[in-house]
């Protein structure tokens, strides 16, 4: 079963665009929303799907009475994924002390029931 989310977005404006408005979405949440209840976790970040689209530009020339348009590229942010937040190359303090606790603790949970 899949479940989809409606997103945010924003309306972008612009007069000199065809078309004048396109929503654009936007993330919440730093982190995504995992597991059965939705925690947030920021072992992963959320970040926006862009899609490339084509649009009319008006340009300042006129050709029989009417608007010149050219074609132009732009990206849109259309929805949000969940991608692995990157391991920082220079550890801080806390992080490797927390890494140390964390070896203890394997360590302990290692040896036998009898000591």
């Amino acid at each position: 079963m899949n479940i989809y989310y409606l997103l945010p977005c924003r309306i972008s404006y612009d007069p000199t665009r065809y078309p004048k408005y396109i929503p654009e979405a936007y993330c919440l949440c730093k982190g995504c929303l995992i597991g059965t209840y939705g925690e947030e976790n920021f072992h992963f970040r959320s970040t926006p799907v862009y899609m490339p689209t084509v649009i009319l530009r008006r340009t300042s020339a006129c050709a029989g009475g009417r608007y010149v348009y050219t074609e132009d590229y732009v990206t849109i942010p259309v929805g949000c994924t969940c991608v692995p937040e990157q391991e920082k190359e220079a550890d801080s303090v806390n992080s490797s002390i927390d890494k140390q606790e964390m070896k203890l603790l394997v360590n302990q949970n290692d040896k036998p029931a009898s000591e």
